[in-house]
């Protein structure tokens, strides 16, 4: 039964990331327009204005996916290009000092937040495609009481019963 539930966890995973791939696809960088990208994606989670006119829209796959898609469209509202936010070159850029928004800018909302009183510290985290297949993994970002970044961490976990956890 656990090996059913796995192959169920990853076929749901691998089905998600197969319906962004098939919408993407319809999307043309040059071409399409804002109203398609609605059309095939609906509403951002954010928009964020850029200093040349264009503006990136955010599409985060949380809580449970892996992925966040930015999509940028030029001052005529043209689509110009589709990136993958989370990803191990935008992790190495973050930056201790750091402020949210410049965090938010960058991997875009994450899958959840925690405060721990006692540090004082707000950590925010994001699922990430883990390392080993079966795993679960999360990238976090941790905030200072002035609102900064003062690290990262990440930590990746096998299910349970998994070959480790005995």
């Amino acid at each position: 039964m656990k090996s059913f539930s796995r192959t169920l966890a990853l076929l749901f995973a691998v089905g998600l990331g197969g319906c962004d791939a098939t919408l993407l696809a319809n999307l043309k960088p040059g071409l399409s327009s804002a109203a398609e990208v609605r059309t095939q994606l609906g509403a951002p989670a954010a928009e964020w204005p850029d200093p040349d006119g264009s503006v990136t829209w955010e599409y985060p796959r949380g809580p449970e996916g892996t992925r966040t898609w930015m999509l940028t469209l030029d001052a005529r509202s043209v689509l110009q290009s589709i990136g993958q936010a989370l990803t191990e070159e935008n992790f190495a850029r973050v930056e201790k000092g750091w402020r949210k928004e410049q965090v938010r800018r960058l991997l875009g909302t994450p899958s959840g937040t925690v405060y721990f009183p006692q540090k004082p510290e707000e950590v925010w985290e994001w699922r990430i495609a883990p390392l080993q297949p079966v795993n679960s993994a999360w990238f976090h970002v941790h905030f200072g009481p002035d609102g900064t970044v003062t690290g990262t961490s990440r930590r990746e976990e096998s299910p349970v019963g998994g070959p480790d956890q005995n």
